[in-house]
């Protein structure tokens, strides 16, 4: 057995005990990192704390960046694992340590934990993304083409509102790319109240807005629970 092949049979072969051992140790230090980086968060924290979350962050980014130039190694194919789902994440989840930028990715090491369902053999549940998986690719171009429409949808919205509202409200509404935020909330139904209506019109608007919003989110619910329902009835023949 080579070297390579020695790597790969503990980065990916969680059979045997080497490599459960080090799936578990890498899921630990996930968890870990995750912790630490909402207690980050947390105001007020001592020197002496923002110390310690420090160190314990050197030290788990280390060790993902040691895994990662791992697995790299031990990858048959290095592109096809670098442009991966989890090879981005597990480039993004130690990223931002090493380059000076305004933007944090640790919390995208929680997607890291779907590797658990390798490790503790979870049949039934890589059965269910299998299928989830499946009933993505059956609507993909219908998913594809709700989503030009939802873009276009949006755009109408936001262009709208800010004919109706502009005059009224020039600080909230100032200019379509502001009243996108209104669109977002609004399509979604989720509604802040940070930016609302005050005009005829533009309740009149809103409420057009609210209806095909109410559709909006109802149509990919739709498509997918139709998919899964075609894929699970293909499974049980």
């Amino acid at each position: 057995m080579t070297i390579k092949e020695e790597i790969r049979h503990v980065v990916d072969n969680n059979d045997s005990k080497f490599g459960r051992m080090f799936t578990i140790m890498i899921q630990g230090l996930i968890v870990i990192s995750l912790v630490t980086f909402s207690l980050d968060t947390l105001p007020d924290l001592s020197q002496n704390t923002k110390s310690i979350l420090d160190w314990i962050e050197l030290i788990t980014v280390g060790i993902f960046t040691l895994e990662y130039i791992l697995r790299i190694v031990a990858a048959e194919r290095v592109s096809k694992y670098v442009f991966s789902f989890y090879g981005v994440i597990d480039l993004l989840a130690i990223l931002p340590f090493y380059i000076a930028s305004g933007y944090d990715f640790r919390a995208l090491r929680i997607f890291r934990l779907f590797r658990l369902l390798r490790i503790l053999k979870l049949l039934r549940y890589s059965e269910a993304l299998g299928r989830f998986h499946r009933a993505l690719k059956i609507i993909k171009e219908e998913l594809i083409v709700f989503g030009i429409g939802a873009t276009m949808v949006l755009y109408i919205s936001s262009a709208g509102i800010y004919y109706c509202e502009n005059a009224a409200q020039p600080d909230q509404f100032k200019s379509i790319f502001h009243s996108f935020w209104w669109a977002v909330t609004t399509l979604t139904t989720v509604g802040y109240g940070d930016m609302y209506p005050v005009t005829i019109y533009g309740k009149l608007f809103t409420f057009l807005v609210l209806m095909v919003g109410l559709g909006l989110v109802a149509v990919p619910t739709g498509l997918i629970a139709s998919a899964l329902s075609k894929v699970r009835s293909d499974d049980s023949k």
